[in-house]
């Protein structure tokens, strides 16, 4: 969980999000059912980076587990997403906690977006095996060489452990990386952690299903995002 707290007080804020009101580890399943699709519909489609983001709905994705306080879908302000980043990293060494707001101030973040995905709509007892929660979440910044080097930095640091292996390649992504726990874990349940970015647009994204995790569904969703982006940073 170390390096994923490191990871995230960079360029990652839903880490800190969900896990505002729960203990880190196990993600929280939680079924679609409960929420009212009249709810849903009356929203104001979304703008920004909000707007960004792969509607509910597109292959079969459905809302997913609540993001701490925030429900399965939330914007936040640049000022709101640089609070929560810094107090993710309230844990580090002094140190390393003043080195890393820094890096966090240098990027000048101008809002994020963050939406969780189900890919099992239709849930009984609001689980099942073969369900993936995804969390994808977009921070926009006016600092771009800050963009290419968060998402550099997710993926080396990650690479750098020797502990986790990589994940499926996105096809039109080059810069795109995920990574997967080592397969001798003894967890039943699996994530897969991805990075990339488009434009002034950092993407991050964290999958989590039950062994064996649908890396080719998670990862088609994460391609389906990033196509959804175009310099410098809008929605096609």
């Amino acid at each position: 969980m170390l390096a994923v707290a490191v990871v995230g007080g960079v360029g990652y804020t839903v880490v800190a999000v969900n896990g505002a009101d729960r203990d880190a580890g196990a993600p929280v399943w939680a079924s679609p059912e409960a929420r009212s699709e009249p709810e849903t519909e009356k929203k104001a489609a979304p703008s920004g980076l909000a707007g960004m983001l792969v509607p509910y709905g597109t292959d079969g994705w459905g809302p997913g587990p609540d993001l701490g306080a925030y429900g399965p879908d939330t914007a936040l302000s640049g000022q709101e997403a640089t609070a929560l980043r810094k107090e993710a990293l309230s844990g580090l060494p002094r140190t390393q906690r003043k080195r890393l707001e820094k890096a966090v101030d240098r990027q000048r973040i101008t809002g994020v977006a963050m939406r969780s995905y189900l890919s099992t709509t239709q849930l009984s007892d609001g689980f099942t095996d073969g369900a993936v929660a995804v969390r994808v979440q977009l921070s926009g910044m006016e600092n771009r060489d800050a963009v290419r080097e968060a998402s550099r930095m997710g993926s080396a640091f990650l690479d750098s452990l020797d502990v986790y292996r990589p994940g499926p390649k996105i096809k039109g992504h080059k810069d795109a990386s995920c990574f997967l726990p080592p397969k001798d874990d003894d967890e039943e349940l699996e994530t897969m952690l991805c990075f990339a970015h488009v434009g002034n647009v950092l993407v991050t994204t964290v999958a989590d299903g039950a062994k064996p995790l649908d890396t080719k569904g998670a990862a088609a969703l994460f391609r389906e995002q990033l196509d959804r982006i175009t310099e410098p940073g809008k929605a096609i």
